[in-house]
């Protein structure tokens, strides 16, 4: 269990570049012969692709909350005027 979690540790900072050089020299030598932690960096490359692409996808909707929050709503009027202002001035 411990290898495992030392293998996770080392590629996690592998990934993120993170790694003395020397470090990533002797980690990209056992990726070149290792199959299954090449196949395992590469599945926590993926995971943290899709990660990545979930926290963007929240940010998208959070940022289109507030836009609909402060543009859209009557109450907000003024704001929105001021704004306008600001960005279409000819």
């Amino acid at each position: 269990m411990r290898t495992s979690l030392n293998n996770i540790a080392q590629t996690e900072a592998h990934l993120l570049g993170r790694q003395h050089p020397a470090d990533a020299l002797l980690f990209d030598a056992r990726l070149l012969l290792d199959d299954g932690l090449h196949a395992d960096v590469s599945a926590q490359k993926q995971v943290y692709n899709l990660v990545q692409q979930y926290g963007r996808k929240q940010l998208k909707q959070e940022i289109e909350a507030a836009h609909e929050q402060l543009f859209g709503q009557p109450e907000h009027l003024s704001f929105k005027q001021k704004i306008a202002r600001i960005f279409f001035k000819a």
